[in-house]
């Protein structure tokens, strides 16, 4: 009577894992996207979200002197490209074609201004003043009016968001917004408006005082 031979399972090669490790990766990544992308399903894996946030504590106070005077509303498309070298975009790069909006305030440093910088006639009836020219502040970025509005990933990328603690990322972008926005912000008007308005209020503010003769420059 002859014995059964029994026949070893056959071992996959090094390179058949590889590949099996790297499809199982690939339909795990688009189940994920097919589930984001169909409605209903993305509510029955929704997060709730929890703040658990301490209180805010006061750090210091400081005095302010500056007298805002004018306020200038910005937007700008940022559209950040990076690439990598011997790599396809497919493969290996990002495109983000963000929309900032944000504001950046010109005031006058009215702390600046010293005893000479001001006279006034024997009868109070004309007052000369000297100030500061205006400044700008720093540009402040809405978030509520500031947007991305298309994200070009490849595969690496996508693949490296989902070990990164902050994926999708628009930090880069924003900061691209504020300094074009500050660029921006130099080449207006905003300085001499500012410096306009401040004349305007303190002509009112020294008439109704009983001035007659106001004059107000700037310099320093």
């Amino acid at each position: 009577m002859t014995t059964p031979v029994k026949r070893l399972p056959r071992r996959m090669p090094g390179w058949a894992k590889v590949v099996a490790a790297l499809v199982l990766v690939l339909v795990v990544f688009f189940a994920g996207l097919r589930l984001s992308v169909l409605p209903g399903l993305k509510d029955l894996f929704g997060t709730d979200t929890h703040d658990r946030s301490g209180p805010a504590l006061l750090k210091s106070i400081q005095d302010i002197s500056r007298y805002d005077a004018a306020s200038g509303n910005f937007q700008v498309v940022v559209d950040l490209e990076k690439d990598a070298r011997f790599l396809p975009d497919a493969i290996r790069g990002t495109r983000t074609l963000y929309v900032g909006a944000g504001t950046v305030d010109a005031y006058v440093d009215l702390g600046k201004v010293g005893e000479n910088d001001v006279k006034v006639n024997g009868d109070r009836t004309s007052a000369t003043l000297r100030l500061p020219h205006a400044q700008l502040g720093k540009p402040s970025l809405d978030p509520d009016r500031s947007y991305a509005v298309s994200k070009q990933r490849g595969l690496f990328d996508r693949l490296g968001d989902l070990f990164s603690d902050n994926p999708n990322g628009e930090q880069a972008v924003q900061k691209l917004a504020v300094r074009h926005i500050g660029d921006a912000a130099k080449e207006s008007e905003l300085i001499a408006r500012a410096e306009s308005n401040t004349t305007g209020m303190l002509e009112g503010l020294l008439r109704s005082l009983g001035f007659k003769e106001v004059n107000v420059s700037y310099g320093g």
